[in-house]
């Protein structure tokens, strides 16, 4: 299958690689990044609904942009949980006024968020979160832990799936809130660090933060079927763009092993070449499925296919350097954070490819009872 695109999709790519070299600078602040995306209105291009502040694209278009962001040295962006997740669940379940309030500042670029799903004990295992929210006179009060929280420093507003009805197990009795991460003496944010020094995510502990009751999104506990279909969400588009980095990481691991003369080994030369034919692979997945949103079993097909692809890159990646994979940079010092060089990041961030948004466990679970209708697997 190969993606065609019309002369409009076209002139929108050429639009949008012309805005992105003009504005885009690698390693500029992140936040006047997302508020220049915002205002060029770049933020929010898939959202089914305009009038907050977006424009509209069609479906190729979305794809073009994302494709040329990849390419482009544009920053990480800090907005994709709020315009990708949180946005497409308002959208789904969210009421008039939750809209108006929360969607304008996502695609202004000038409200940023983090998800409160993950916590200890409670990883792929959602149902098992006990963060508590206990309805009051003046709305809930949030206490628990939440771990792992990608941008939870540099987030303004939280969605958190807590336990609002007390007794309850499971995937029963839970509710999806917002939660403001303004609130001093509440709302604690203690960093990961890495053995670096860096910290990418954090520990977010809650100590009775408040939560308006009006920004309870699909009601009392509905917070399961609200946060599955926000974990749908992130498909299609996202992927295909995913890819194009991914392109790039397998080009450099290939110009390496032609520099370093591993190349010469049949084995590497087999395992480059495998790389190659699963990335096409799941390029051609994800445009079999691009916009299914009735497939159930396609985000974690997906995310089967380029978790563990991804993971023998990282792996190859060290292999074609040789011992210099193993070094650290000539100035390092343990009294001070150090970055890690492209194939060591790609090696070691990748570990967590088969972990993160759903082990290949739940994956499988997913797929074997969602999708080909086997029997729950016993427990105890």
């Amino acid at each position: 299958m190969e993606f065609g695109l019309v002369p409009q999709d076209e002139e929108f790519r050429a639009e949008a690689r012309e805005w992105l070299a003009a504005h885009a600078e690698a390693g500029q602040d992140r936040r006047s990044w997302e508020r220049a995306l915002g205002k060029a209105g770049w933020i929010g291009l898939g959202w089914p609904e305009d009038g907050y502040g977006n424009r509209r694209a069609t479906l190729t278009q979305q794809v073009a942009w994302a494709e040329e962001y990849a390419r482009s040295a544009a920053p990480p962006r800090s907005g994709h949980i709020g315009e990708k997740l949180l946005a497409p669940t308002l959208l789904a379940h969210g009421t008039d006024e939750q809209k108006a309030r929360f969607l304008p500042p996502i695609a202004a670029g000038d409200e940023l968020w983090c998800q409160g799903y993950s916590e200890p004990g409670a990883g792929s295992d959602l149902a098992g979160v006990r963060t508590k929210a206990e309805l009051t006179a003046d709305g809930y009060r949030v206490t628990g832990q939440k771990i792992w929280t990608s941008l939870a420093h540099e987030a303004d507003w939280c969605f958190v799936l807590a336990r609002t009805e007390p007794g309850s197990r499971r995937h029963h009795g839970l509710s999806f809130l917002l939660v403001p991460m303004d609130q001093p003496g509440r709302i604690e944010v203690r960093p990961i660090r890495q053995l670096t020094g860096t910290g990418d995510f954090n520990e977010v502990f809650f100590d009775g933060a408040h939560a308006r009751v009006e920004h309870l999104v699909g009601g009392a506990g509905a917070g399961w079927r609200v946060a599955m279909s926000l974990l749908g969400f992130e498909r299609g588009v996202s992927t295909l763009a995913q890819q194009i980095g991914f392109a790039e990481e397998l080009g450099r691991v290939a110009l390496t092993a032609v520099t370093t003369g591993a190349v010469g080994d049949p084995v590497v030369r087999d395992r480059l070449v495998r790389q190659w034919a699963e990335l096409r692979t799941m390029r051609w997945h994800a445009l079999r499925t691009l916009g299914g949103a009735g497939d159930a079993g396609a985000p974690s097909v997906a995310k089967l296919l380029w978790g563990g692809w991804h993971q023998r890159l990282g792996e190859l990646a060290m292999q074609v350097r040789g011992a210099a994979a193993g070094v650290g940079p000539a100035d390092w010092s343990p009294a001070a954070p150090y970055e890690l060089d492209p194939a060591q990041h790609l090696f070691l961030f990748s570990r967590a490819d088969t972990v993160y948004g759903g082990s290949d466990q739940i994956q499988r679970n997913i797929i074997a009872g969602r999708v080909l209708g086997l029997p729950r697997e016993p427990k105890g």
